[in-house]
């Protein structure tokens, strides 16, 4: 039994094991301070009952602005209020403007509505006027020619009025040769 050597009693196994524990000795000390975090949605089994671990709220330690900041941020906040107030004068400026616009152009529209009407009045009286004048003139056989002055012949159509072009054809062709007059009295 000389071939296999007579060291027994040293075992591979723990002799690994010591070199690593040796080498990992450190760590303990740093995976103390690691706090470990489990999701909420991860419910281990407590003694048959399921229980929700939420994580302790992380510590946060409030930092000492340094004075530049400090003053940066109240000349940053006196600087932003006087704007605030320059641009509230100015949206009240332009609301008086706006408003006199405003009031400046309704006037103006009234009075040129009341200048068009006015005109359409003269307008409407005078062709009133002469309508009456040419009444009396009423000639048998004179009718459609009275209708013609009437309408208006002009061939061009906007695109939002009705084709009138076939009535305008018919009332032409009364005025040219009118249908005989038959007296039923």
């Amino acid at each position: 039994m000389g071939d296999f050597g007579d060291n027994f009693d040293i075992d591979p196994a723990a002799e690994f094991l010591a070199r690593e524990q040796d080498e990992l000795a450190g760590l303990d000390d740093e995976v103390k301070n690691v706090i470990t975090v489990v999701p909420p949605h991860i419910e281990p089994a407590v003694n048959g009952f399921m229980e929700t671990i939420s994580p302790s709220p992380p510590r946060h330690e409030k930092k000492e602005e340094p004075e530049k900041i400090k003053k940066w941020r109240e000349e940053q906040k006196t600087r932003l209020e006087e704007k605030d107030r320059e641009e509230e004068i100015k949206k009240e400026e332009l609301r008086q403007i706006a408003a006199k616009e405003l009031q400046d152009w309704y006037k103006h529209h009234e009075e040129q509505i009341a200048k068009t009407k006015a005109a359409n009045r003269e307008s409407a009286k005078n062709a009133e006027k002469q309508f009456v004048a040419e009444d009396n003139e009423i000639e048998p056989g004179t009718e459609w020619e009275r209708i013609a002055k009437l309408c208006d012949f002009n061939p061009k159509a906007s695109k939002g009025n009705k084709d009138v072009s076939r009535m305008r054809s018919i009332i032409l062709q009364l005025k040219q040769s009118p249908p005989p007059v038959t007296n039923k009295a």
